[in-house]
């Protein structure tokens, strides 16, 4: 099923010039994968780009710019693929960015920012690349960062980015088994703390979602995060991803400290669910 080696497989992976995704990226070449990084941030891309230069294999690394809410944009990436390399086996679905803020102080350009790169991104994603992984017929995996953030009850400045999230996983979920039939490989990465520059959020937010934004006071406060020294580095998530990858599993969590609050969640859900077990309804039957 999906990917059983890397050795050969060329991987696109978004915000693949730092934090997570530069992790997996690393991971995938020493494996012996061929990765593209997309990114938005060309000076991340640099940065990215020297940290592999001189290397063995930096020649299996190569990058593009990328706003992955831009599905114009994301369309051409694509058909860059199938040109280059008769189209890609493994898709990293990582770019995301760290919104945050009063939710009274939320406009429209705040929701539509959130959702429109983590979770359309996201869809974006499939949608452009979905088409080729099946017609190349050698399967591939799909990998999409969520969070878990998506598995708990966040504080309401966070509840963009929770809801964002969550819509990652929930699609992720549903479309596994189909995928499946393809042999194409679904899991969802569930990050909690990872060294990353996510807060860099007010330098990523395209231009179309800046005007009338009611965050630019919370991006200037958030872009000054100071990353912990106990954060996951993001190699040791690239091992997990690929681990991940090669086992089909479903859900890559990096952390447990959220293990009671997701249980606390699970439970008030059940708790609020009668007991009595309907038959499954027929949603609905389609005429011929």
């Amino acid at each position: 099923m999906g990917i059983s080696s890397f050795e050969g497989k060329v991987a696109f992976v978004t915000g693949g010039a730092s934090g997570i995704g530069l992790g997996i990226a690393k991971v995938l070449v020493e494996r012996g994968a061929k990765v593209v990084i997309a990114d938005l941030r060309p000076d991340h891309i640099a940065d990215a780009l020297a940290s592999f230069a001189g290397g063995a294999q930096s020649n299996a690394v190569s990058a593009l710019v990328l706003d992955v809410s831009n599905r114009a944009a994301y369309r051409d990436a694509a058909q860059r693929m199938q040109d280059e390399f008769g189209g890609i086996d493994i898709l990293v679905n990582n770019a995301g960015v760290g919104l945050e803020g009063p939710i009274l102080d939320a406009t429209y350009a705040d929701y539509d920012f959130g959702m429109a790169v983590n979770f359309g991104g996201v869809i974006n994603g499939f949608v452009e690349f979905m088409p080729q992984m099946r017609a190349h017929g050698r399967g591939g995996h799909i990998v999409s960062t969520a969070s878990l953030a998506a598995e708990v009850v966040m504080p309401a400045h966070m509840a963009i980015y929770a809801a964002s999230k969550a819509a990652v996983c929930h699609y992720c979920e549903a479309v596994r088994g189909e995928l499946a039939e393809h042999n194409i490989g679904v899991s969802i990465l569930l990050p909690g703390p990872v060294a990353s520059r996510i807060h860099e959020c007010k330098d990523n937010r395209p231009e179309q979602f800046r005007e009338g934004s009611g965050y630019d006071a919370s991006e200037e406060r958030l872009s000054r995060r100071i990353v912990g020294d106990d954060w996951m580095q993001p190699e040791e998530v690239g091992k997990l991803v690929c681990d991940g990858i090669l086992a089909n599993e479903t859900y890559l969590v990096t952390h447990g400290v959220f293990k009671d609050a997701q249980r606390a969640r699970a439970k008030a859900v059940l708790d609020a669910t009668p007991d009595r077990i309907e038959p499954l309804p027929d949603f609905g039957r389609y005429r011929d």
